[in-house]
């Protein structure tokens, strides 16, 4: 149930960590990707999929065609796994230790 109001919610600092200045850049560059892939007919509104960044925006990656593609949501918000299950670990790909 969304929150008409933000002061409503249960955990404290909640607004001011949605409206820092870091937090609107990154929520405006996530929109823009989505509205790009959009107006290419890539998505629409509440189809269940989400405008993936390839190479992520936090790592340099740039909001370009080339860097988006579409991927179910549970694929984008989920952690690589194992055959058993387990959450897989970040490997150098030097493979030094």
């Amino acid at each position: 149930m969304p929150y008409k109001n933000p002061s409503d919610r249960k955990y404290k600092n909640a607004a001011k960590y949605e409206d820092s200045p870091e937090q609107v850049k990154n929520r405006e560059a996530r929109n823009k990707a989505r509205s790009e892939l959009a107006k290419k007919g890539k998505v629409t509104k509440g189809d269940g999929k989400d405008v993936d960044h390839i190479k992520p925006l936090s790592k340099g990656g740039a909001n370009t065609e080339g860097n988006l593609r579409v991927k179910s949501a549970s694929a984008n918000r989920s952690f690589s796994r194992n055959s058993d299950h387990t959450i897989k670990k970040n490997k150098p790909k030097n493979g030094a230790n």
